[in-house]
């Protein structure tokens, strides 16, 4: 499996989800992450509840400047889902590093395998391990009315 690079100088990795700035996450996903536009806060925080939750916190202010959480039955699959890095941390590889450092501590489980969804981020995650599906017409999805 391939190592993730540290992540930069002043910055700190937490699976901490008393850490978690709930109102700025929910401010990212609900204006700017195209998966989660409008999303309700009830429901984010929902989702939050029922997620192994993880940051990335700039170590001089504390500021939360990613997030992502992961549906876990802890001991076959996760889903790894509401990835997301603030635009002013972009590019100096803390989401490459965040994505390693959640895989990382997803390791102990045994997962037999850890899924996502991405529109345009293949290469980050390709580059921490992850591919394509090699069977995708085998999954199906239940869109409720």
């Amino acid at each position: 499996m391939t190592e993730p690079p540290s992540l930069p100088d002043g910055y700190e990795f937490s699976a901490d989800t008393a850490r978690v700035d709930v109102d700025r996450v929910h401010g990212w996903l609900s204006t700017d992450a195209y998966w989660a536009i409008g999303r309700p806060r009830e429901k984010h925080e929902r989702a939050m509840a029922s997620s192994i939750n993880f940051g990335v916190y700039d170590t001089a202010s504390g500021e939360q400047v990613a997030y992502a959480r992961v549906v876990t039955d802890r001991a076959l699959f996760a889903w790894l889902a509401d990835v997301y890095v603030d635009p002013s941390v972009r590019g100096k590889g803390v989401g490459t590093a965040f994505v390693g450092g959640i895989r990382d501590h997803l390791r102990p489980y045994g997962l037999r395998r850890i899924l996502l969804a991405t529109q345009d981020a293949h290469a980050v995650y390709e580059r921490l391990g992850f591919r394509p599906l090699d069977r995708p017409d085998r999954f199906m999805v239940h869109l409720p009315e």
